[in-house]
């Protein structure tokens, strides 16, 4: 379970949130004044502090830059009731992760503390990889490089991936960053940012597939306060808050094409305007960008710019699913076990064999992230020292089963008649539709165009009514 501190000398506030983030699986503590504050920091590690920035007895400038001093693995977020560019890009500048100014909106919080720890995570992943001494001998549970959250294996298409991340980083050059979804891609983006030269300035992520016309603008360059009807105070954008450091920008093929042109503007002349302010800002930014989509397609279909491809496309990185990194699957299971025990305080030590042959014998659709999610979830229903196959979604252990009942029938000497030949083509055809609808019967027999009991009765009838 990740801890944070909150600071504030309000103390309905730091109830408040309190309440709050306990209720979204957080371990809190509250301080009231900096140096009770330095006093918890001193008796227990936190992952985050949450600092208001007037405090009675200092203030969070001075707080930022002691606890960055003493505690450098621990993240910093400023809170203050009025917006000032200036301090926030100072604070920003010596070590804060955000700023967030008040009211305080939940969900904008909660969203700024995860990418708050997930990013100091991957800051102290980095620092002791460089200054700890390797050991000489490694388990199979040691054996993986670790970027927030993501595991670079040792299987061929891994030692490429680490091999072009190695290659690209120390440059300055853009990147496109291609593959399926959840094969990792803000995680490949953040390493290359940490091994790059602006690994100790801002790492700022955007999905863009989330935003609407109307407020794409105000994100990526920001706005000044009545620039528009709801423009109640000044707003850093995303290109001004990642200065110096890298600019993720995931999901880009989903830009309208409105919202491209100005993007190549403020790519070729490395400079941006706030809406509503007439102040051109230098930008040393580099940028990154990540699909899923074929971008060449989007060009030839008219929904992507060319050269705004060409600008973004100085080196491109292709991540490769998850079924062709067989090899590092259980490196990938062990490392995510060791964050969900964290998480969640548990102590599993390990998979079954029955879970490990199903690990590697499915077909991950939603790669890297549905294994994360899929052991993450295990983690939580597992009381024992393993974790067992019950305690896997229904699709995966039915998936293995029947990967196992097909080699057992391939293997079979039957009779060369009709019936038995009718009846291999007919089990082919059950597993070969439930393999594509990652066994949802209620697909699978629409499909067939069966009813579900039916299914049922020849799913049973070849051992397969799990």
């Amino acid at each position: 379970m990740r801890k944070i501190l909150i600071v504030d000398d309000e103390v309905n506030i730091g109830v408040l949130l309190s309440k709050f983030l306990t209720r979204n699986s957080f371990s809190v503590s509250t301080a009231t004044s900096g140096v009770t504050a330095m006093d918890y920091l001193a008796k227990e590690a936190y992952d985050l502090v949450l600092c208001d920035y007037r405090l009675e007895d200092t203030d969070g400038r001075e707080m930022l830059i002691k606890i960055k001093e003493s505690y450098p693995s621990t993240g910093v977020i400023i809170i203050t009731g009025y917006s000032d560019i200036k301090l926030a890009v100072e604070l920003i500048k010596l070590g804060a992760y955000d700023y967030i100014t008040k009211p305080l909106y939940p969900d904008e919080i909660l969203n700024t503390i995860n990418k708050a720890i997930e990013t100091q995570i991957a800051l102290n992943v980095n620092q002791s990889e460089t200054s700890s001494e390797a050991p000489k001998q490694k388990t199979a549970k040691q054996v993986y490089q670790q970027v927030d959250n993501f595991v670079t294996g040792q299987s061929p298409a891994s030692k490429e991936l680490m091999k072009q991340i190695q290659l690209v980083a120390p440059t300055s050059y853009s990147v496109i960053l291609t593959g399926e979804s959840g094969t990792g891609k803000e995680s490949v983006a953040k390493a290359i940012h940490l091994n790059s030269p602006r690994k100790d300035r801002p790492f700022v992520a955007m999905d863009c597939g989330s935003l609407t016309k109307e407020l794409a603008g105000s994100e990526f360059f920001g706005h000044e306060k009545g620039s528009f009807t709801g423009a109640l105070y000044t707003k850093i954008g995303h290109f001004e808050m990642a200065n110096g450091g890298t600019l993720f920008l995931d999901e880009v093929g989903n830009l309208s094409y409105d919202i491209q042109a100005a993007l190549l503007r403020t790519v070729q002349e490395r400079k941006i305007k706030r809406i509503g302010s007439t102040k051109e800002i230098d930008l040393d930014v580099r940028i990154i960008v990540a699909t899923n989509e074929n971008l060449g397609n989007a060009i030839q279909k008219g929904k992507f710019r060319e050269d705004l491809y060409h600008r973004f496309n100085e080196f491109s990185i292709g991540l490769p699913p998850l079924s062709q990194r067989g090899d590092d699957i259980m490196v990938f299971a062990y490392t995510f076990l060791d964050v969900a025990n964290q998480e969640l305080s548990r102590n599993v030590q390990g998979f079954s064999e029955e879970v490990v042959d199903c690990f590697l014998t499915y077909n991950w659709p939603g790669n890297v992230r549905e294994l994360k999610n899929v052991v993450r979830r295990a983690t939580l229903l597992t009381e024992s020292q393993e974790i067992q196959l019950k305690a896997l979604p229904l699709e995966i252990s039915t998936y293995a089963k029947a990967s196992a009942i097909e080699s057992s029938i391939s293997r079979i000497e039957k009779p060369r008649d009709l019936k038995n030949a009718a009846l291999e083509a007919e089990y082919d055809a059950i597993l070969k539709v439930l393999r594509e609808v990652n066994f949802n019967k209620t697909k699978a027999a629409k499909i067939l165009n069966i009813d579900r009991k039916t299914l049922y009765n020849k799913m049973r009838a070849i051992n397969l009514d799990t």
